[in-house]
Order: structure tokens, then sequence, then C-alpha cells
């Protein structure tokens, strides 16, 4: 996915917004943080469920790059947007959305998940 791919899904999300996030983009619902996006695009962070995480980073190890300390531990999870299949990398952002949106609107919207 180019990054203007990844914008596009995030930004389909209901009460999705883009904005910046120190030297990132990043995409957030009701002020939290679902996905960020590097300057140059290649790496895209999504915060998932930590079962999802594990999971995405055994199917996809050479996507999967490893964030330290709390990030990390919480599910934030850095991905090369090069190196995961662009379904794949739909359904995570979509899969992030959910897991920071409020349970109301995740009910209500977020499409498709893996």
């Amino acid at each position: 996915m180019t990054a203007d791919d990844i914008r596009a899904v995030a930004l389909s999300l209901p009460e999705a917004v883009e904005a910046p996030h120190f030297d990132r983009t990043s995409f957030r619902v009701r002020g939290k943080i679902f996905c960020t996006l590097t300057p140059d695009g290649e790496r895209v962070m999504v915060k998932l469920p930590l079962e999802i995480k594990a999971a995405v980073r055994e199917a996809h190890p050479n996507a999967f790059l490893p964030l330290p300390g709390a990030w990390g531990r919480g599910g934030s999870t850095l991905l090369t947007a090069a190196a995961t299949p662009d379904d794949v990398l739909a359904d995570l952002i979509r899969l992030a959305w959910r897991a920071v949106a409020p349970a109301a609107l995740s009910a209500a919207g977020g499409g498709r998940t893996l």
C-alpha cells in the first residue's frame, strides 16, 4: 500500500481524522491514535489487541518491526508497508480503529476485519 492508500483506508472509518504526531502523520478517532505513518510512507504503526499483534508477527515476520517498552507491550505494532499484503494492512488499520474507538461507534462501523 502507498501512503495515499493507507490514508484513504484510515480516513474512510467513522469519525477518523488526520493530525500531526511529532514527525509522523497520525490517524485518530475521538482523539485516540489508531494508526501512524512515517514521513516516507514506508512504515505504519497500528494499535492492535495483543493476540492479533502476535498473529501478525507470526504470519508476516518480514513485515513486523519490534517496538520497545510500553508501546510494544500496549499493542503498538510497527509494520513495513511494502512487506505487508495490501488486504492485510487494510484489515489491520480497521482493527486498530476498532481497538480504540468507543464501543458504540465501533459497533456502527469499521468494515470487514481479519
